[in-house]
């Protein structure tokens, strides 16, 4: 007589799995969409007025200059750009024909509703969202307290731009919208 391994109660996936999971061992930190804050991209298709990542920095490309395919074959694509944060002058050689990576660099428009005396500065959208996590610009020297004396302790209204790019973000204009 044969008997079935179903027939003794043995299945192919004879497992026994037990989890105890807790809500407080699965945590998420972070709530966006999973996009990543640089996209990769050749280097010799980054233009002049582009943005690249030099040593970790956001910067923008002041030049680039291409050296000619030498014996090894490629040629090579000399970057000079400007830190878009801290103004810091960066260089990067990479041969044109390899990867590099580009931030994703966005300004959006902000009115600037209050400047504390340490200089946070209280921004609200045309959507009357909130944004508090930002302080006055130290660079160039002098700019946050441009935008301080502009903003004359809230009699005239300051529309300033913050740009933002690989999870910092920083006040780079002002114009005064209403005297």
């Amino acid at each position: 007589l044969v008997t079935s391994r179903r027939e003794k109660g043995i299945t192919p996936l004879h497992l026994h799995l037990s989890f105890n999971m807790s809500d407080d061992d699965y945590v998420i930190e972070t709530t966006d969409a999973g996009a990543s804050a640089v996209i990769p991209m050749e280097a010799g298709n980054i233009k002049k007025g582009g943005y690249i990542m030099i040593k970790g920095r956001p910067c923008k490309v002041l030049s680039i200059a291409v050296s000619k395919t030498g014996k090894h074959g490629h040629a090579k694509c000399n970057f000079t750009a400007t830190d878009i944060f801290t103004g810091k002058k960066l260089e990067d050689m990479v041969p044109g024909s390899h990867g590099t990576t580009v931030p994703i660099v966005s300004k959006a428009d902000w009115e600037i509703i209050d400047i504390d005396e340490d200089g946070a500065v209280t921004l609200m959208d045309e959507g009357g969202n909130q944004k508090v996590d930002v302080n006055l610009p130290h660079i160039p020297d002098g700019f946050g307290e441009e935008i301080r004396t502009a903003w004359d302790e809230g009699n005239k209204t300051v529309q300033v731009s913050v740009q933002t790019a690989v999870g910092e973000e920083a006040i780079v204009a002002y114009k005064v919208v209403q005297e």
